[in-house]
């Protein structure tokens, strides 16, 4: 049975009466929709995209691809994979847009009231172990930069960075938009100059495009390389998509942010690889005598995407308490994460942390796919959803994940990407048969929609 689309009222008629008699608990929102008074323009959503993707890690990823490649084909490699990763991270941004919604808190509406907790502990759980990564590796460079040796040092290093970037996740998406503004455009800059001075070292243009690769990596595994450095946290764009004001600037961001962003981190690593023999700017900058800037480098990059990890594994941490406070959650994940990575956790936890990566972009096909299935024509309030666990969600994500698995062991195909499509597929099908045989979405109380 067919329903039109009912018109969005400013904010949804649930929350509206809950939150009437009194101020909301936390200006970001982490499990109500953010309303119309709070969205931001196309360009802050931009902003801070931007500076999530402007991550060091990235720097490496290129820089094992365009090692592997002449540079002619790292190029279209690299078109390819971000071109894959832009669109994904784009539709689960648009879903943040249009229900104001975190992906752990939409995903109440394909997995269901009690079934979204594996979603929050996927998400929020491989978010503190990055957090702990992202920490022990700033206290370890600024060790060999200065040239420390013993555990204090480093260990005062890594406690007051993550109390800094608590401080940041806690402001929230205001205390990210300043970090991103600040730090972005000078690493940019610095990033530039670096490339710049990659291709004088190896004679301008004509000398890197003669370059001969120095290994080999098949086309699967170069594009399954590049869609994997965010495919995981761009599950999680809705994140920050939902300040946006409508769809459209969601995906005009998230093209921005993951396709151009991401990408242009991926040439900087692959151009310094092939010209100095080193992907990674900080390691870069200190050998050149270059401490001052090679610290700022690696603290102005690491400072952004932690603040946006400690944030994401803080609304996930709300949403399994049911809690309209992230705070708390912000600093218990800090302090799991800063304890990681006390402990060295940056040397034992990388190759977990990629294998989350193959696993946690089939939840976000998930989500799309139910979306499209059921929920486009308008949802109805988060407090009448009645289903603890819906196995139409689970099943398609638990086959989704084993054939990215599978993909990934055997190099077949795009890993990230088969498990999303598969995940995606069989959520609509899914949703489909249990709209038809339930009745639709729209017929739901108070469907809504928030922005087009």
């Amino acid at each position: 049975m067919k329903h039109e689309p009912q018109s969005a009222p400013e904010e949804p008629v649930a929350s509206e009466a809950q939150l009437a008699s009194e101020a909301p608990v936390d200006p970001d929102y982490p499990l109500t929709p953010v309303p119309r008074a709070a969205r931001r323009s196309a360009f802050s959503i931009t902003v801070v995209l931007v500076g999530f993707t402007i991550f060091a890690p990235t720097l490496m990823a290129g820089a094992s691809v365009g090692a592997a490649f002449r540079f002619s084909e790292f190029l279209l490699v690299l078109t390819v994979g971000s071109l894959v990763l832009g669109a994904y991270v784009a539709a689960i941004g648009f879903l943040g847009a249009r229900t104001g919604l975190t992906t752990v808190v939409m995903s109440r509406y394909s997995f269901g009231t009690v079934g979204s907790k594996l979603a929050s502990l996927l998400l929020g759980g491989t978010q503190v172990g990055w957090y702990g990564v992202a920490v022990g590796t700033i206290g370890q460079m600024t060790a060999l930069a200065f040239g420390w040796s013993g555990w204090w040092a480093p260990a005062i290093v890594m406690i007051v960075v993550s109390g800094l970037m608590m401080l940041t996740a806690l402001f929230g998406y205001e205390g990210m938009y300043w970090v991103s503004m600040i730090s972005t455009p000078l690493i940019l800059i610095l990033a530039v100059w670096l490339t710049f001075r990659g291709f004088a070292e190896v004679g301008g243009l004509s000398g890197i495009f003669a370059m001969e690769p120095a290994t080999s990596m098949s086309w699967a595994l170069a594009v399954t390389t590049i869609v994997g450095t965010f495919a995981s946290a761009g599950t999680q764009a809705a994140n920050w998509t939902r300040f946006a004001r409508s769809g459209r600037h969601a995906v005009v961001a998230c093209g921005i942010g993951f396709v151009v962003g991401n990408g242009l981190m991926v040439f900087f690593g692959a151009v310094a690889a092939l010209a100095f023999g080193e992907g990674d700017f900080t390691t870069l900058l200190i050998s050149m005598g270059m401490i001052g800037w090679g610290l700022f480098f690696l603290f102005g990059n690491l400072w952004k995407s932690n603040a946006d990890a400690a944030y994401a594994f803080g609304v996930a941490g709300a949403e399994i308490a049911s809690d309209k406070r992230k705070g708390p959650y912000i600093i218990g994940g800090v302090v799991i994460g800063t304890v990681l990575a006390l402990t060295g956790v940056e040397g034992h936890i990388v190759g977990y942390l990629s294998l989350l990566g193959v696993f946690v972009p089939p939840l976000g096909g998930v989500l799309v796919g139910d979306w499209i299935a059921r929920w486009r024509h308008g949802q109805p309030p988060l407090e009448t959803l009645t289903e603890k666990v819906r196995w139409q969600a689970l099943v398609p994500y638990a086959l989704g994940a084993v054939v990215a698995w599978f993909s990934n062991e055997y190099a077949v195909g795009i890993a990230p990407l088969n498990g999303i499509v598969v995940a995606l597929v069989l959520a609509w099908v899914l949703g489909r048969y249990a709209s038809g045989r339930n009745g639709s979405a729209a017929e739901a109380p108070a469907a809504s929609s928030l922005a087009g």
